[in-house]
């Protein structure tokens, strides 16, 4: 039971992180992106691929910067008609449009690299904690999502882009007659995004292989991890997902990991009734 919760709190930290760039681009866009799992996996496949001939800091910075690139493209293209809309129209031209890309990714992905996926093996000998053996590459992973973590804390505290941010996920409006520019900020949290979501590809690689045919589920655990977090609230993402990081875990340990997903669905419908906002999120 001990070992299931540790596993769970190492697997927790990774939803957290993996909630925390979609959180955001909804707090921010009003706009759900749906390829945010594609978008991880993208950044799997270029570490990957990169690691034959260089070196794995080399190999990681480049797939952390082609998701985030991407994920800026897509912001100063695909998404500008989408953010001249208000309300509904503009949740469901967005989920239209990125759902298109989610399918454009995968399917160049399983076309092309069908067989890939990244694997880090990280060596050391187990290191106990509470009297269990954790593997190196389990707290490697977790040192790496606490610590995003927290720079995601410092920045959107101290740092006055950061703090622009949080104003426009308060108030547009009001922000842009502060001087803020929206748009300026929403694609800078576009490519955060990207990025955030190749460092969730690289700390899951340590655990367990990032497949080509995972985004979609990344996608579905994203989107669980921000509704009971609630959206547009990291620190929401980071609880949600080492809660529901736990009852993964430790439902697989006692029931099965195939019914798992169901659990975590279920977890989440039942936040929608209790806390339509989620846990730490507010009504916008």
């Amino acid at each position: 039971m001990k070992a299931a919760i540790l596993d769970g709190i190492v697997l927790g930290l990774q939803f957290g992180l993996l909630g925390a760039g979609l959180t955001l681009v909804y707090g921010l866009g009003g706009v759900l992106n749906l390829a945010y799992g594609q978008l991880a996996v993208l950044a799997a496949v270029v570490v990957s691929l990169t690691l034959d001939g260089a070196r794995a800091g080399a190999a990681v910075t480049l797939g952390l910067v082609t998701a985030g690139a991407v994920s800026l493209v897509l912001d100063l293209t695909l998404m500008r008609p989408v953010y001249h809309l208000r309300g509904e129209r503009r949740v469901l031209l967005g989920l239209l449009l990125l759902l298109g890309v989610a399918f454009i990714i995968d399917g160049l992905l399983v076309w092309r690299y069908p067989s890939q996926s990244l694997s880090l093996r990280i060596g050391g000998d187990p290191v106990p904690i509470l009297g269990v053996n954790m593997r190196t590459g389990s707290l490697l992973a977790s040192a790496i999502a606490i610590a995003a973590g927290g720079l995601l804390f410092v920045f959107f505290r101290f740092f006055t882009l950061g703090q622009a941010v949080r104003s426009v996920i308060q108030d547009e409006e009001g922000s842009r007659l502060c001087g803020v520019n929206p748009a300026v900020v929403r694609s800078f949290i576009f490519g955060l995004s990207g990025v955030l979501a190749g460092l969730v590809a690289v700390t899951r690689s340590m655990t367990s292989p990032v497949t080509v045919s995972a985004g979609v589920d990344l996608t579905i655990l994203a989107l669980i991890v921000a509704v009971v977090g609630g959206l547009g609230s990291v620190p929401g993402a980071f609880l949600a997902g080492v809660l529901l990081g736990i009852v993964n875990t430790v439902s697989a340990f006692y029931i099965g990991s195939y019914v798992t997903t169901i659990i975590l669905l279920a977890a989440a419908a039942l936040t929608i009734v209790i806390r339509p906002a989620g846990l730490l999120g507010h009504s916008r």
